[in-house]
Protein backbone atom coordinates (compact mmCIF):
# COMPACT_ATOMS: atom_id res chain seq x y z
CA UNK A 1 0.00 0.00 0.00
CA UNK A 2 1.57 3.44 -0.55
CA UNK A 3 0.79 5.88 2.33
CA UNK A 4 1.30 9.47 1.95
CA UNK A 5 2.19 10.71 5.58
CA UNK A 6 3.23 13.92 7.39
CA UNK A 7 6.52 13.58 8.86
CA UNK A 8 7.13 15.72 11.79
CA UNK A 9 10.57 15.98 14.06
CA UNK A 10 9.49 17.74 17.29
CA UNK A 11 11.84 17.95 20.54
CA UNK A 12 11.29 17.79 24.22
CA UNK A 13 13.90 19.15 25.95
CA UNK A 14 17.26 16.90 24.29
CA UNK A 15 15.36 14.63 22.99
CA UNK A 16 13.91 14.67 19.33
CA UNK A 17 10.92 12.65 18.62
CA UNK A 18 9.83 10.97 14.86
CA UNK A 19 6.59 11.19 14.14
CA UNK A 20 4.25 10.78 11.28
CA UNK A 21 0.13 11.09 10.66
CA UNK A 22 -1.41 10.72 7.18
CA UNK A 23 -1.74 13.02 4.87
CA UNK A 24 -5.43 13.19 5.29
CA UNK A 25 -6.98 11.58 8.57
CA UNK A 26 -9.71 9.34 7.85
CA UNK A 27 -13.07 10.62 8.04
CA UNK A 28 -15.35 8.33 8.16
CA UNK A 29 -13.68 6.58 11.16
CA UNK A 30 -14.19 6.55 14.46
CA UNK A 31 -12.51 5.08 17.62
CA UNK A 32 -13.41 4.35 21.57
CA UNK A 33 -11.09 4.03 24.17
CA UNK A 34 -11.46 0.39 24.71
CA UNK A 35 -10.73 0.59 28.81
CA UNK A 36 -14.63 0.98 28.74
CA UNK A 37 -16.07 0.05 25.60
CA UNK A 38 -13.36 -0.20 22.75
CA UNK A 39 -15.65 0.12 19.55
CA UNK A 40 -13.82 1.01 15.79
CA UNK A 41 -16.19 2.19 12.98
CA UNK A 42 -14.69 2.72 9.73
CA UNK A 43 -15.69 2.66 5.36
CA UNK A 44 -13.81 0.38 3.06
CA UNK A 45 -11.31 3.32 2.98
CA UNK A 46 -10.65 4.00 6.76
CA UNK A 47 -9.72 0.90 8.12
CA UNK A 48 -7.05 -0.01 4.46
CA UNK A 49 -5.29 3.19 5.55
CA UNK A 50 -5.26 1.85 9.06
CA UNK A 51 -4.41 -1.61 7.94
CA UNK A 52 -1.49 0.57 6.17
CA UNK A 53 -0.56 2.58 9.00
CA UNK A 54 -0.14 -0.40 11.46
CA UNK A 55 1.98 -2.30 8.38
CA UNK A 56 4.08 0.94 8.38
CA UNK A 57 4.13 1.04 12.70
CA UNK A 58 5.25 -2.59 12.34
CA UNK A 59 9.20 -1.96 11.01
CA UNK A 60 9.44 1.73 11.93
CA UNK A 61 10.49 1.11 15.78
CA UNK A 62 11.44 4.30 16.03
CA UNK A 63 8.82 6.05 14.89
CA UNK A 64 5.65 7.34 16.86
CA UNK A 65 2.34 6.80 14.26
CA UNK A 66 -0.37 9.05 15.24
CA UNK A 67 -3.85 9.07 13.86
CA UNK A 68 -6.12 12.04 14.14
CA UNK A 69 -9.51 10.18 14.64
CA UNK A 70 -11.56 12.94 16.76
CA UNK A 71 -12.40 15.55 13.95
CA UNK A 72 -14.21 13.06 11.37
CA UNK A 73 -17.40 13.71 10.52
CA UNK A 74 -20.85 12.66 12.40
CA UNK A 75 -21.54 8.95 12.34
CA UNK A 76 -25.13 7.26 13.06
CA UNK A 77 -23.45 5.24 16.23
CA UNK A 78 -22.67 8.25 18.26
CA UNK A 79 -24.18 6.51 21.12
CA UNK A 80 -21.43 3.39 20.21
CA UNK A 81 -19.16 6.36 20.75
CA UNK A 82 -20.58 7.78 23.42
CA UNK A 83 -20.78 4.73 25.34
CA UNK A 84 -17.27 3.78 24.88
CA UNK A 85 -16.41 7.55 26.52
CA UNK A 86 -16.42 9.57 23.33
CA UNK A 87 -13.86 9.43 20.32
CA UNK A 88 -10.11 9.69 21.18
CA UNK A 89 -7.06 9.54 18.40
CA UNK A 90 -4.59 6.23 17.92
CA UNK A 91 -1.24 6.43 18.55
CA UNK A 92 1.07 3.07 17.59
CA UNK A 93 4.30 2.69 19.06
CA UNK A 94 7.19 0.26 20.09
CA UNK A 95 7.65 -0.88 23.57
CA UNK A 96 11.13 -0.17 22.87
CA UNK A 97 10.31 3.69 22.21
CA UNK A 98 10.17 4.10 25.87
CA UNK A 99 7.61 6.57 24.81
CA UNK A 100 5.72 8.35 28.36
CA UNK A 101 2.23 9.13 27.85
CA UNK A 102 1.86 11.74 30.43
CA UNK A 103 4.66 13.96 27.98
CA UNK A 104 2.12 13.06 24.44
CA UNK A 105 -0.26 16.30 25.07
CA UNK A 106 3.24 18.88 24.98
CA UNK A 107 4.64 16.66 22.25
CA UNK A 108 1.04 16.86 20.47
CA UNK A 109 1.40 20.80 20.43
CA UNK A 110 4.25 20.83 18.37
CA UNK A 111 2.97 18.69 15.69
CA UNK A 112 2.72 21.67 13.60
CA UNK A 113 3.52 22.08 9.47
CA UNK A 114 5.24 18.45 8.96
CA UNK A 115 7.03 17.03 5.05
CA UNK A 116 5.37 15.43 2.87
CA UNK A 117 6.75 11.52 3.48
CA UNK A 118 5.50 8.79 0.82
CA UNK A 119 5.77 5.18 1.94
CA UNK A 120 5.39 2.06 1.01
CA UNK A 121 4.25 -0.84 3.08
CA UNK A 122 5.24 -4.52 2.45
CA UNK A 123 1.99 -6.65 2.86
CA UNK A 124 4.03 -9.95 1.87
CA UNK A 125 6.28 -9.69 5.14
CA UNK A 126 3.15 -8.15 7.19
CA UNK A 127 1.83 -11.30 6.73
CA UNK A 128 5.15 -13.44 7.56
CA UNK A 129 5.09 -11.40 10.93
CA UNK A 130 1.33 -11.80 11.73
CA UNK A 131 1.56 -15.61 10.87
CA UNK A 132 4.61 -16.30 13.13
CA UNK A 133 3.16 -14.22 15.94
CA UNK A 134 0.03 -16.38 15.69
CA UNK A 135 1.58 -19.11 15.90
CA UNK A 136 3.38 -17.88 19.09
CA UNK A 137 -0.29 -16.86 20.51
CA UNK A 138 -1.42 -18.48 23.16
CA UNK A 139 1.68 -20.39 24.35
CA UNK A 140 2.49 -20.38 28.17
CA UNK A 141 5.50 -17.97 27.16
CA UNK A 142 4.50 -15.66 25.24
CA UNK A 143 3.47 -12.54 26.46
CA UNK A 144 3.94 -10.12 22.91
CA UNK A 145 0.17 -8.72 22.83
CA UNK A 146 -0.73 -5.04 22.56
CA UNK A 147 -0.96 -2.43 25.76
CA UNK A 148 -3.70 -0.32 25.44
CA UNK A 149 -3.09 2.95 27.36
CA UNK A 150 -5.83 5.83 27.04
CA UNK A 151 -4.32 9.32 27.79
CA UNK A 152 -5.69 12.73 27.13
CA UNK A 153 -7.79 11.62 24.53
CA UNK A 154 -5.58 9.15 22.73
CA UNK A 155 -5.79 5.57 22.98
CA UNK A 156 -1.86 4.89 22.86
CA UNK A 157 -1.24 0.55 21.31
CA UNK A 158 1.85 -0.03 22.46
CA UNK A 159 3.13 -3.49 20.66
CA UNK A 160 5.64 -5.13 18.68
CA UNK A 161 6.09 -5.83 14.91
CA UNK A 162 4.40 -9.25 15.56
CA UNK A 163 0.89 -7.41 17.15
CA UNK A 164 1.16 -4.72 14.74
CA UNK A 165 1.38 -6.68 11.68
CA UNK A 166 -1.24 -9.14 12.92
CA UNK A 167 -3.88 -6.32 13.49
CA UNK A 168 -2.72 -5.01 10.05
CA UNK A 169 -4.19 -8.06 8.46
CA UNK A 170 -7.05 -8.32 10.34
CA UNK A 171 -7.44 -4.38 10.04
CA UNK A 172 -7.63 -5.36 6.15
CA UNK A 173 -9.76 -8.04 6.36
CA UNK A 174 -12.11 -5.63 7.80
CA UNK A 175 -12.08 -3.71 5.06
CA UNK A 176 -12.41 -6.55 2.45
CA UNK A 177 -14.86 -8.31 4.27
CA UNK A 178 -17.43 -5.06 5.23
CA UNK A 179 -18.55 -4.03 2.26
CA UNK A 180 -19.74 -7.46 1.71
CA UNK A 181 -22.20 -7.81 4.90
CA UNK A 182 -25.87 -7.96 4.87
CA UNK A 183 -27.39 -4.43 5.04
CA UNK A 184 -24.54 -2.08 4.62
CA UNK A 185 -26.00 -1.06 1.25
CA UNK A 186 -28.85 0.43 2.96
CA UNK A 187 -26.18 2.07 5.78
CA UNK A 188 -26.25 -0.25 8.61
CA UNK A 189 -23.29 -1.08 10.08
CA UNK A 190 -21.56 -4.68 10.44
CA UNK A 191 -19.24 -6.22 13.02
CA UNK A 192 -16.77 -7.60 11.16
CA UNK A 193 -13.42 -8.09 13.73
CA UNK A 194 -12.44 -7.63 16.53
CA UNK A 195 -8.59 -6.82 18.06
CA UNK A 196 -9.99 -7.94 21.57
CA UNK A 197 -7.52 -11.01 21.33
CA UNK A 198 -4.19 -9.06 21.10
CA UNK A 199 -4.71 -6.51 24.39
CA UNK A 200 -2.96 -7.21 27.21
CA UNK A 201 -4.78 -7.26 30.48
CA UNK A 202 -3.74 -5.90 33.66
CA UNK A 203 -6.03 -7.88 36.00
CA UNK A 204 -7.71 -11.81 36.27
CA UNK A 205 -11.26 -9.88 35.54
CA UNK A 206 -12.74 -8.54 32.20
CA UNK A 207 -9.77 -6.79 30.24
CA UNK A 208 -10.43 -4.41 27.72
CA UNK A 209 -11.97 -5.30 24.41
CA UNK A 210 -12.00 -3.66 20.94
CA UNK A 211 -14.77 -4.42 18.06
CA UNK A 212 -14.09 -3.48 14.13
CA UNK A 213 -17.27 -2.16 12.55
CA UNK A 214 -18.20 -1.59 8.69
CA UNK A 215 -19.96 1.12 8.12
CA UNK A 216 -20.25 2.77 4.29
CA UNK A 217 -20.60 6.57 4.39
CA UNK A 218 -23.52 8.46 2.86
CA UNK A 219 -25.02 9.09 0.60
CA UNK A 220 -25.60 5.51 0.01
CA UNK A 221 -26.57 5.55 -3.55
CA UNK A 222 -22.91 5.95 -4.78
CA UNK A 223 -22.17 2.01 -2.95
CA UNK A 224 -22.39 -1.27 -4.29
CA UNK A 225 -20.93 -4.81 -2.75
CA UNK A 226 -17.65 -6.09 -4.47
CA UNK A 227 -18.89 -8.15 -7.64
CA UNK A 228 -21.87 -5.85 -8.37
CA UNK A 229 -21.80 -3.76 -11.97
CA UNK A 230 -22.47 -0.34 -12.36
CA UNK A 231 -23.99 1.06 -14.38
CA UNK A 232 -23.08 4.60 -16.69
CA UNK A 233 -25.20 6.12 -19.08
CA UNK A 234 -26.96 3.12 -19.70
CA UNK A 235 -23.63 1.22 -19.88
CA UNK A 236 -22.03 -1.57 -17.25
CA UNK A 237 -19.10 -0.84 -16.02
CA UNK A 238 -16.95 -3.99 -14.06
CA UNK A 239 -17.24 -3.80 -10.75
CA UNK A 240 -13.12 -3.38 -9.12
CA UNK A 241 -13.95 -7.58 -8.34
CA UNK A 242 -13.85 -7.82 -12.19
CA UNK A 243 -12.36 -5.02 -13.56
CA UNK A 244 -8.36 -5.31 -15.48
CA UNK A 245 -5.03 -5.40 -13.98
CA UNK A 246 -3.82 -2.52 -12.15
CA UNK A 247 -1.31 -0.55 -12.89
CA UNK A 248 2.46 -1.32 -11.62
CA UNK A 249 3.28 -0.12 -8.43
CA UNK A 250 6.20 2.78 -8.98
Amino acid sequence: MRLRLRHFRPRTGPVEHRVVQPWHPPRHTALTDPAMYGFLVGDHSGLSTLAGLFSFAACSRHTVVHVPLRGGVPLDEEAYLEAGGGRVDLVLVHHSLGLRVSAWPRLRRRLTGGVPLTVHTDEARTARDADAWWKRYGHADSRDLLRPVGHARTLFLVGSRGTFSFAATQLARAAGQGPRQKGVVKGHMALVEQLTPLLESRDRGRGPELDVAFKAYPPYAHFRRPGRPRRRDGAESPSPAHAGPRAARP
